[in-house]
């Protein structure tokens, strides 16, 4: 399975293509939409959220509801394009008059600048316009088809918030997907400590006065996923590793752990490989899951764990230093519309990412020409596993 995506931030629309899915797969249209919902939710976003209510609309790839194995092209429009309609028009020339919100003072850790140098843009815009997690969007609906896609494998997953700047709100790190949903969705940052929701809010409320903005933790867990997705053979066949890298195509992510990451460097072996058992009736199984359900660079039957580092979104409303690109004089950032924190959205993002990469390892690893023929076949191959 391979995904495509186009369009701008005040563009008309973003448009995505899958290709490779199986045929027969039944879609809920209502539960991508559900998917695209929370990522415009989450305390601490801006303006820009009141402005969107994004539905995704199917344009091919998809008959009565199932998939047909063609390429299924999906749009969601971006209703605030209704006030940039001259300034990002595709086919007009050049004027002054829709020339009139050029960005010319880049962000410090935004792509603004790299990006207008590598592509030799003078007016930025041409770099945020495509740069904006406003793409994310096309990314959930994407991965919001590949969840449904494993449902329907009786596989299960769910993404939430860990941290919050320097409050950590997930001290018991759970493991059960169904529990986990049932406490993130009662409340509006996604985490599995409600009683830490008020310190929170009152840390984002600080932060937005301060004109400043906020980063955090996610951790995404998944369930039932059969052991030996991925391989050992090749670097670029190990599924971890494309995980991570998924994980790191995102906006502002600047660190991926799996398991227990960082602090099983600093830990002894003892502590941290996975003892392994076997029981009758179910095959081989692991006693922790200090590794994050792999080993090899394959998923060895335990939940998977992966966890995201955000940075601090880069647009400020106390902007830091910049230099004018074109006159090279020291100013302020230019200030683009924003929010104070995106890690409940992003947490939404990384579940969707994590949701295609295991998709496209089942499909690698199974005939996917036909969804019920791929569902027989992991059954046998589920069988198989436990008589090993």
């Amino acid at each position: 399975m391979n995904y495509l995506t186009a369009g701008e931030s005040h563009g008309p629309q973003l448009t995505g293509i899958i290709e490779g899915l199986p045929a027969g797969l039944t879609l809920d249209i209502d539960a991508i939409n559900a998917q695209l919902a929370a990522r415009q939710g989450g305390y601490g976003r801006g303006s820009r959220q009141q402005i969107e209510h994004d539905q995704v609309t199917i344009v091919g790839g998809v008959r009565h509801k199932k998939t047909m194995g063609s390429p299924i092209a999906l749009v969601v429009n971006n209703r605030d394009h209704a006030h940039w309609g001259k300034i990002m028009d595709p086919v007009a020339e050049e004027t002054a008059e829709n020339s009139l919100r050029t960005v010319e003072r880049p962000r410090p850790g935004h792509a603004d600048l790299v990006g207008g140098m590598k592509y030799n843009h003078r007016d930025l815009r041409n770099v945020l316009e495509r740069s904006s997690a406003r793409e994310t969007a096309m990314r959930v609906a994407i991965g919001a088809i590949a969840k449904q896609f494993l449902q329907q494998l009786d596989i299960e997953l769910v993404g939430y918030v860990q941290q919050i700047g320097a409050v950590n709100a997930d001290s018991k790190a759970p493991l059960d997907v169904q529990k986990i949903n049932e406490v993130i969705t009662n409340n509006d940052l996604r985490i599995v400590e409600p009683e830490k929701v008020d310190e929170i809010h009152t840390l984002i409320d600080q932060t937005k006065k301060d004109g400043d903005t906020l980063g955090g933790i996610i951790r995404v867990v998944a369930t039932n996923v059969p052991a030996g997705l991925g391989s050992y053979i090749s670097w670029d066949t190990k599924l971890d590793a494309k995980l991570a890298g998924a994980v790191m195509g995102m906006n502002a992510m600047k660190g991926v752990e799996i398991g227990d990451g960082f602090k099983a460097a600093t830990s002894f072996g003892s502590q941290v490989m996975d003892e392994i058992d076997w029981h009758e009736g179910e095959g081989f199984t692991r006693q922790s899951d200090h590794l994050g359900g792999f080993e090899g660079g394959m998923t060895n039957g335990m939940p998977i764990i992966v966890k995201a580092a955000m940075k601090p979104i880069p647009t400020l409303y106390k902007p830091l230093q910049s230099v004018d690109v074109q006159t090279k004089e020291v100013k302020k950032a230019s200030v683009e519309r924003s929010d104070t924190t995106a890690i409940v959205p992003a947490s939404i993002v990384i579940e969707s990412l994590v949701a295609i990469e295991l998709a496209k390892a089942i499909m690698d690893t199974f005939d996917a020409s036909n969804m019920e023929r791929l569902k027989a076949q992991l059954k046998d191959y589920r069988e198989e596993l436990k008589h090993y």
